[in-house]
């Protein structure tokens, strides 16, 4: 038993610290942000489809079959949501497009009312307010300097960005009943059928150069990035604690804030460290509140 949490910790790390690392797949890829979104689609179901083939596993189709219309409606907004990240990482840095992505669980709770009758508690209101300042800060807003428009740009479509992500959430919570695997395939399959007519209409093929740089980091991002980081994912879930995930989850954005710093050269001002210290204290504060009305109430 020990063994299994064991392993079932170290893979969803190992997923976090994976995804915190896409900003520099992006940076580095040549590429739109919409050709990568669809690449990533494409090339992540292709694996995790090779990846059934191997271990002998099938849809389950019976159970897909009555929840398609949401799996099929989040997939396309996720393939949106990403190609918006994927431009936020162009016009600002990988830190700040990365915090701005993270306050979708605010926007969450501000749906979560509207959409599953949940009570927007004190707490939570706390843990909004704490975020919305923290973004002030971390937007440059405050400092005595002119802030770029490109600046402000990368973190509208960074918040953009996380709408759309939090929407994804509350559709997923609609589809309840099929195996995390297969929802997941469906999703990345319509994120690609959606976004590939997109990317035909706004040239994203246009320039397009396969040097071995280019296909390697395509790869990277659909099979390391998706394939092998969902795996990882769903493989831990059923075997950690809540406490335990969202204690974790953490290890995105710190993964690219420090990635950012390192590989990068970029830097966060005082007021934008402030600003993360926010934004990240709000979603923890947030994550502990719950679960301990959650242990109150069992």
């Amino acid at each position: 038993m020990k063994q299994d949490a064991r392993y079932a910790r170290l893979s969803y790390i190992l997923s976090m610290i994976i995804y915190g690392t896409i900003g520099l797949v992006r940076r580095w890829l040549p590429v739109s942000s919409s050709f990568l979104a669809m690449s990533r689609g494409l090339i992540g179901v292709l694996f995790l489809l090779l990846y059934r083939k191997v271990r002998g596993q099938h849809m389950d189709m019976a159970r897909l079959r009555p929840h398609l219309l949401p799996l099929i409606l989040s997939g396309a907004i996720m393939g949106f949501n990403w190609v918006l990240l994927f431009e936020a990482y162009n016009y600002t840095t990988v830190a700040v497009a990365t915090l701005c992505y993270y306050m979708a669980p605010v926007f969450l709770t501000l749906i979560s009312p509207f959409l599953f009758h949940e009570k927007l508690t004190p707490a939570r209101c706390v843990c909004i307010l704490l975020a919305l300042v923290g973004m002030v800060f971390l937007s440059g807003v405050l400092e005595q300097q002119e802030t770029s428009p490109d600046h402000v740009k990368g973190i509208l479509m960074g918040l953009a960005a996380a709408v759309l992500y939090a929407c994804v959430v509350c559709l997923s919570k609609k589809a309840k009943g099929p195996d995390p695997m297969d929802k997941t395939l469906v999703q990345l399959a319509a994120s690609f059928i959606v976004v590939l007519p997109y990317t035909l209409l706004t040239g994203g093929f246009s320039d397009l150069s396969f040097t071995p740089q280019v296909v390697t980091l395509l790869l990277v991002a659909g099979i390391v990035h998706t394939g092998i980081a969902y795996l990882l994912y769903f493989s831990s879930m059923d075997r950690l604690d809540a406490q335990v995930i969202a204690i974790y989850s953490y290890l995105d954005p710190v993964t690219a804030v420090i990635l950012s710093c390192t590989l990068l050269g970029e830097s966060l001002s005082m007021f934008g460290v402030i600003g993360a210290f926010l934004i990240l204290s709000s979603t923890f504060l947030g994550d502990a509140w719950d679960r301990r009305r959650n242990s109150a109430t069992n």
